[in-house]
């Protein structure tokens, strides 16, 4: 898992596929309840999502949604997409098809939050 700060206020991680998935979400929760920022994952290289890794990700949802932060999905591909479709989640997360996309969906929200 790479993770960038890409601003003070949100960073960006580089998953890694199933085993590791899990592991990297446990990390970052760790990391994440000591510093909440926006939070951008990118699944580009993610084919598998175990049910331990979906908790992960729940539970981080939950952190920033207190927070008032955004956790935002980006790069999901189909098959990983077809897991969040039949569970229900994709209504739950936020996705966007990249990172540059998020990047700029997060940047607009904290210049109008800002006004």
């Amino acid at each position: 898992m790479a993770i960038q700060q890409w601003s003070e206020s949100i960073t960006v991680v580089e998953l890694s596929d199933e085993p590791i998935l899990s592991e990297d979400l446990g990390n970052l929760l760790d990391d994440y309840e000591g510093r909440p920022t926006h939070v951008v994952l990118n699944f580009a290289t993610v084919g598998f999502v175990s049910s331990s890794a979906l908790s992960k990700l729940l539970r981080l949802r939950k952190l920033a949604v207190s927070g008032h932060k955004r956790l935002i999905l980006g790069n999901v591909r189909s098959q990983t997409w077809g897991l969040f479709l039949t569970t229900g989640l994709d209504k739950i997360f936020e996705f966007t098809n990249d990172i540059s996309t998020a990047l700029a969906a997060l940047q607009l929200g904290m210049a109008t939050s800002r006004e």
